[in-house]
């Protein structure tokens, strides 16, 4: 599976890399986007259930992997959840495949 990093800028200027097993991420995030909190979680939770979703067609069995992002990403979000224009940026993808990415 083409597995995938991303990274975030989180509303307190801090950056995360995160983990996707599928390309499915860029169809739901964009590079140089910033999206508001509920925004992004969804788009997360869709796109990270789908991931999962065709590790286990694939696989016989969901990625916990995903899952486990997924579960980070909400976790660190309720620490913005009182803040009405908190904005999470996508700043990059990297296809973990490829020998000139990180």
């Amino acid at each position: 599976m083409p597995e995938m990093r991303f990274i975030l800028r989180w509303p307190d200027a801090t950056e995360q890399t995160c983990y996707s097993p599928s390309t499915v991420i860029k169809e739901h995030l964009k590079v140089g986007e910033s999206y508001a909190l509920a925004d992004f979680l969804a788009q997360s939770r869709i796109a990270l259930q789908m991931a999962s979703d065709r590790v286990r067609a694939k696989f016989g069995m969901p990625c916990t992997r995903a899952l486990g992002q997924l579960a980070d990403i909400e976790q660190r979000a309720t620490r913005f959840s009182a803040q009405p224009d908190a904005q999470i940026a996508v700043l990059a993808f990297h296809d973990m495949h490829r020998s000139d990415q990180p």
